[in-house]
């Protein structure tokens, strides 16, 4: 089909509110801008596509995929979920060398025409690594907002098969699906299929799935920003962490961090005079959703003891709960 008869039948399924026709249509005339090479009309098309609000009668931005979300074979459940946040810069207390480097993987993206004229890309195939609960996953959903584009999270519950060869199948079905359109595609727990290839523990399997996902992010060349995040860096391969164009490391949050993250936490309710100095100390090793935890639990024991304000008592009751949940986890609590 020729540009002026994908154009012709965009305007027909325009006229008569067809919108399965006007996706296809225009997946089509994407596809065909992209075999000519002109790969910034093309990246503009799908951008004004992933905003656009076609299916929700202008009510707001809302994403509709052009192809059905691939399943596993083996049981039909969906390979991943599309997901859409509002969650903002401002939200994430980190440190400003970490921040400045997550806001250069936006700025490149928004700048990406310029650096195509100098035959350049953005970065869009990333490593988060740390500790738990250090705000990867929610930087991936601020990336998703601050860009305008939909957020998938891919499903290793789905991914991983009891079925020999599946799980590489699975996996290439999702790198089809993001080579369609444009995404933030979030990796969670990715050591799962990220493992070293030379542990002798891990059978043939997982070898197998670790050279497929080699080739398959060597060859991706879609538009989409790749986020693989884990907790556990030490155990992936080698060969993967060259695949990426940059590795961020979310680390524990200092002293002065932790106190702005307690300050913004406990910023929807009435407070007494609370002694900060002393919860900052206490909080030292936890992690920002241990802090943010320990803030919730505070202002709702306050609210349902139905106090005016929120008093130091309340949060040393909900910071002995974090603590004592903490020894849980370690193994050595004892009451």
């Amino acid at each position: 089909m020729t540009t002026s008869d994908i154009i012709k039948k965009l305007i027909i399924a325009f006229k008569n509110k067809n919108e399965d026709d006007f996706y296809k249509l225009t997946s089509e005339y994407i596809e065909l801008e992209e075999k000519k090479n002109h790969r910034v009309l093309a990246s503009e098309i799908k951008e004004i596509i992933s905003k656009g609000n076609f299916n929700n009668n202008g009510k707001g931005t809302h994403y509709k995929s052009i192809i059905p979300i691939p399943r596993d074979s083996e049981k039909g459940f969906p390979l991943l979920e599309i997901k859409k946040y509002d969650n903002f810069w401002e939200q994430l207390i980190i440190k400003d060398d970490t921040l400045e480097s997550l806001k250069n993987i936006e700025n490149e993206f928004n700048q990406r025409e310029i650096l195509y004229t100098y035959n350049l890309k953005y970065k869009n195939k990333i490593l988060f690594c740390g500790q738990p609960g250090t705000g990867k996953t929610f930087t991936a959903q601020i990336l998703s907002t601050e860009l305008h584009l939909p957020l998938i999270y891919v499903r290793f519950d789905s991914i991983v098969s009891s079925y020999l060869g599946e799980t590489a199948t699975n996996l290439r079905k999702v790198f089809d699906y993001i080579s369609n359109d444009i995404f933030i595609v979030l990796f969670d727990e990715f050591d799962i299929i990220g493992k070293n290839r030379d542990d002798h523990y891990e059978h043939g399997e997982i070898k197998r799935v670790v050279n497929n996902f080699l080739q398959m992010i060597d060859n991706f060349s879609g538009e989409s920003i790749i986020i693989a995040s884990t907790n556990h860096q030490h155990i992936l391969d080698p060969a993967l962490w060259r695949r990426f164009d940059d590795v961020i490391y979310f680390d524990l949050p200092d002293k002065e961090l932790r106190l702005k993250q307690i300050e913004l936490f406990l910023k929807p309710i009435k407070k007494e005079k609370i002694n900060f100095d002393f919860y900052v100390n206490k909080t030292e090793g936890l992690s920002p959703s241990d802090i943010k935890l320990m803030c919730i639990e505070a202002m709702k024991y306050s609210i349902l003891n139905n106090s005016k304000e929120l008093t130091n008592q309340d949060l040393k009751h909900s910071l002995k709960k974090i603590m004592n949940r903490k020894k849980i986890k370690l193994g050595n609590f004892k009451k």
